[in-house]
């Protein structure tokens, strides 16, 4: 508000201070010329009326001489009088109408209409700073889910198109710079239902920035940054950033999983899986024989550093050697070459015809989609990695049919979504990794088993009044609510819902995949997953005390004094 009243006063001074000195001067002229009534006496007008008259004056309205019939000398002053306002109004209006279109000026208005609007938001919200390919896949994701969400961003036409999105709930958007600290005030990082900020700006010292003020404004809230460099990582983990997203590191460890468990790797796919997307297929990345990467940026020295760990030492192929540091002193110069990879002659030159697996992970697809397609014509049984930094050529790299395509946007968007919606999780995923093969294997086929086709719904489960009121309730009176119980079909108690428990979290102590038997204590957290027409029945259960009754006794106990009268 402050603003808006300095910008408005400093570019209407100047008018505003004409207009003044004008309207002051006609109405001391009209004061000091001396009038005559009708019967010859004479007469001054006093202050009052003469600011009454030339107010009506100026803005040409009419209504006549008062109190008396003018004289020349009146009648001239007058006449002056009016072509000086006249003037000095439109020298005032045309720079009000200039102050309105002035882009200043608008944002501070727009801001202020923001700000107002996020201070009455009575639901619990979080800020994404970004709406790139990244801030606009999560904001879909969220708001799918029936989370909210504001979003900055800089640049306005991004903001607009945010109001052209067919988003499942209303979005604010402003027009800023998220690294100022106004700014995320504006968009509510002090508002108590604030949960948290995400940065996902294209710019690492802007997520820097963005991280340091939420912490220091609001150390409470979640925060939650995309990185793409060591050293900033490291500044954010100084002052207790809570998560903090390479995507070059979390498409390298899937990597490494793929090649180490091809089933704990498709498990992890399947669970962290959008709604409605249908079951991928295992891969299995060669675990022997060369490799190529073409690109020895951030992306390349990643993936190359995890084949290294799986004792493969792959070629190198690098347009720009000393930009990217090549040749390193961990690489043997007989392990790069010095291309784009997009000729057949460097292919050719880094032995693409006896390699296992190419990775085209440079920072442009249409490189990236040269290479691949260069090389499956040199090798067709070649297993591809492609990079997919647009999502616009999102079809083309479908239409190339690589094993493998790595979408950072995608990929930091589908890991901040399973952190918000289902922390838990990623505690299941941490504990599945330790796991033998068999096991995964095993888990695969169950999962299999109950979601057929389409990736299963993952939802977390809190034992409490509010989120299982009729369980709550059951304990609270002493009876026994057993997990198995939340499985029974609440409609058909003979039949079992399509879910598996996957991770009980009780105390503070974690359980993999808990026995069906055991009975529901409050402050239970529960890792579900199955069909969402089960997680909906689920609900039911969880709530409706006649639905519990039934799925646990059988019958529904009467709850009014007429029911329980004709029971008896």
């Amino acid at each position: 508000m402050n603003n808006i009243i300095y910008i408005f006063f400093r570019r209407m001074r100047q008018p505003l201070l004409t207009l003044v000195i004008t309207y002051s001067i006609a109405v001391l002229g009209l004061v000091l010329i001396p009038g005559q009534d009708p019967d010859g006496n004479v007469w001054h007008m006093d202050f009052f009326h003469a600011f009454y008259f030339v107010s009506y004056m100026a803005t040409t309205i009419g209504f006549g001489e008062i109190p008396h019939a003018f004289n020349e000398a009146q009648r001239m002053w007058v006449l002056v009088s009016i072509y000086a306002t006249v003037i000095v109004w439109l020298y005032a209006i045309g720079t009000l109408l200039s102050l309105f279109q002035n882009k200043s000026f608008q944002q501070a208005i727009t801001e202020r209409r923001f700000a107002n609007r996020i201070k009455h938001l009575r639901e619990p919200f979080y800020i994404v700073c970004g709406y790139g390919e990244t801030g606009s896949a999560l904001v879909s994701m969220l708001t799918e889910r029936n989370q909210n969400v504001v979003v900055i961003d800089i640049v306005s036409e991004k903001v607009q198109m945010l109001h052209l999105e067919n988003l499942r709930q209303y979005v604010p958007g402003l027009h800023g710079d998220a690294g100022r600290p106004v700014h995320l005030i504006e968009a509510g990082l002090e508002h108590p239902l604030c949960q948290g900020v995400i940065a996902v700006t294209n710019v690492n010292e802007v997520n820097l920035q963005i991280a340091l003020t939420s912490k220091l404004l609001n150390s409470g809230i979640k925060v939650i940054c995309r990185a793409d460099s060591h050293d900033v990582e490291d500044n954010m983990a100084s002052f207790g950033t809570d998560y903090i997203i390479d995507p070059f590191d979390n498409f390298a460890e899937h990597l490494a999983t793929a090649i180490e468990s091809p089933d704990l790797y498709l498990l992890n796919q399947w669970l962290v899986g959008m709604r409605h997307q249908p079951l991928s297929d295992p891969i299995y990345p060669p675990k022997k024989g060369n490799w190529i990467i073409c690109g020895y940026g951030r992306f390349g020295k990643t993936i190359c550093q995890q084949l290294r760990n799986y004792g493969i030492s792959p070629i190198i192929i690098e347009a720009a050697p000393e930009k990217t540091g090549l040749p390193d002193s961990d690489i043997p110069e007989n392990e790069w070459v010095s291309g784009r990879g997009t000729e057949a002659v460097t292919l050719e030159q880094a032995g693409v015809r006896d390699a296992v697996g190419l990775v085209a992970g440079t920072d442009n697809d249409a490189n990236n989609l040269s290479i691949i397609m260069t090389a499956k014509m040199l090798n067709p049984d070649l297993f591809v990695v492609a990079r997919n930094n647009l999502a616009d050529n999102e079809q083309l790299f479908e239409a190339i049919n690589a094993d493998l395509v790595m979408h950072p946007s995608i990929i930091i968007a589908n890991k901040i979504r399973v952190l918000l919606a289902t922390p838990l999780l990623y505690a299941f995923l941490g504990l599945a990794a330790k796991q033998s093969h068999e096991w995964a294997a095993s888990m695969v086929n169950r999962v299999r088993s109950v979601v057929k086709d389409q990736v299963p719904e993952i939802w977390e489960l809190d034992i409490n009044d509010e989120r299982a009121h009729a369980v709550n309730n059951a304990i609270l009176e002493g009876d026994k609510v057993t997990l198995a119980h939340l499985l029974v079909d609440s409609q058909q108690r003979e039949k079992r819902i399509f879910a598996i428990p996957l991770l009980l979290l009780r105390n503070g102590v974690v359980s993999p995949l808990p026995d069906e038997n055991i009975s529901l204590q409050y402050g239970d957290r529960l890792l579900m997953c199955g069909r969402l027409s089960s997680h909906y029945r689920m609900e039911w259960t969880l709530q409706n005390e006649h639905a519990l009754d039934y799925v646990r006794t059988g019958y529904s106990k009467p709850r009014s004094w007429f029911g329980q009268l004709i029971a008896k």
